[in-house]
């Protein structure tokens, strides 16, 4: 998953944030991709919208 996906369905760093309980500096600092231990939890919180592993294309 990437961090421009979960703060797109969040709608803003703040509310992603909020929503992992952690402040917003923390999301600030993940890489385009997001740490797997999150990326998990987000995807439990959106009742799966969003996904933890998302398939590679082409390969």
């Amino acid at each position: 998953m990437k961090k421009n996906e979960a703060i797109g369905h969040f709608g803003s760093v703040v509310k992603l944030a909020e929503a992992l309980g952690i402040r917003p500096q923390a999301v600030s600092q993940w890489g385009e991709k997001i740490p797997m231990r999150r990326a998990y939890e987000i995807e439990r919180i959106t009742n799966g919208k969003l996904k933890a592993l998302t398939e590679s294309k082409g390969k």
